[in-house]
């Protein structure tokens, strides 16, 4: 092999190998987020690992828990670690307790952000990078009607990676399981009904929000990653 041709072979070998890891960035980035809750919920089921939802961030407790918080030991989102080595009983602490979601089976904790238009992309999508969203026109906790929040509703599967994945595991939500919300610092406590799959356009439940007795519904897309579906996850006061 001449000295040209040993050149050429070694410029396609390292543009190959360039493409491939920009592949596998390229598929890293896009489906992490999901493959990341999904394995850790996996693991966290395996461990049995317990959660539970701490007061509030002005207990005693609370402050003793920010520590923790800020360390990143909360829930799944606090990284392979907490789940692989961490205690098996482990406590919950709202993101912010003027509006914020955990749910103890998933692990999992998150911001709420309020009165977002979901009929309205430019507002929405930017809120479902940082959290969950509070659809305008639906009713808050403690109140009578249907408190709506929902996550993820784009049309690219290539596009969830720049979402919180937080809600991809409402699948795994079974009846009887607990959902906390914190709103303008007091705790409202609710227990999982029933899952369904509905149709995209179906918006009666934000629509109608204002009548009936109070209900918690969380919605994602359904499959995840497209628009056809939604599934709604329903969950009432618990007494």
């Amino acid at each position: 092999m001449s000295r040209g041709e040993v050149i050429r072979f070694l410029i396609l070998r390292s543009i190959g190998n360039f493409l491939l890891l920009f592949a596998i960035f390229g598929v890293l980035a896009t489906f992490g987020p999901a493959l990341y809750y999904e394995v850790s919920f996996k693991i966290v089921q395996a461990r049995g690992i317990k959660y539970t939802v701490a007061d509030n961030k002005t207990s005693p407790l609370g402050e003793i828990l920010k520590k923790q918080q800020a360390e990143g030991s909360q829930g799944i989102s606090g990284g392979f670690a907490a789940i692989l080595a961490g205690p098996k009983e482990q406590i919950l602490i709202p993101k912010d307790t003027d509006f914020s979601i955990l749910i103890p089976r998933l692990g999992a904790s998150t911001k709420v952000f309020p009165n977002i238009d979901p009929s309205n992309q430019n507002e929405f999508l930017p809120i479902l990078q940082r959290g969950v969203a509070h659809a305008r026109g639906t009713v808050f906790p403690g109140m009578q009607g249907n408190i709506y929040l929902f996550a993820h509703s784009t049309d690219n599967f290539w596009d969830v990676g720049r979402y919180n994945a937080v809600f991809y595991l409402l699948k795994d939500l079974k009846p009887g399981d607990d959902i906390v919300i914190f709103f303008e610092n007091q705790r409202h406590n609710y227990t999982v009904t029933e899952s369904r799959v509905v149709d995209a356009k179906d918006v009666s439940y934000i629509t109608q929000a204002k009548t009936g007795k109070e209900q918690l519904i969380l919605q994602t897309c359904w499959p995840p990653g497209t628009t056809w579906k939604r599934l709604l996850v329903f969950a009432k006061p618990r007494t």
